[in-house]
């Protein structure tokens, strides 16, 4: 999967498209999704432009890949569930179900999620 730079994450990142922010940082914004599948559904995307996970592990700075992780712990506590709780998820490649050529990361709270996968056959 190639980037694109006018993918709807990148455009966000510009100011093209409004986001209803709730965490920014030199290298993370974070704004809570516009069809949510939770109670709060955030996504938290890296500023600089990377695929996926796997271009990000591959070629993010530690510095980067360090700053990511930490603001998603930071939004959890910000916003209440790191005491009951919540889900991290990136889909990476075709596989995966990634839809957007940026890599965000989603995090779900607020309700009892389930089991991750579906039993299939």
């Amino acid at each position: 999967m190639a980037y694109d730079s006018d993918n709807v994450f990148a455009q966000i990142l510009r100011g093209e498209i409004p986001c209803d922010r709730v965490y920014e940082d030199d290298h993370v914004l974070a704004f809570n999704d516009i069809h949510p599948q939770a109670p709060t559904h955030v996504l938290a995307v890296p500023k600089e432009a990377y695929t996926s996970m796997e271009d990000f592990t591959q070629n993010a700075s530690d510095a980067t890949i360090s700053a990511l992780f930490r603001a998603v712990g930071q939004i959890a506590r910000d916003l209440g569930l790191a005491e009951t709780g919540y889900r991290i998820l990136a889909n990476t490649g075709d596989d995966g179900g990634q839809e957007v050529p940026h890599l965000h990361i989603h995090i779900f709270g607020g309700r009892l999620l389930g089991p991750m996968l579906s039993k299939g056959a």
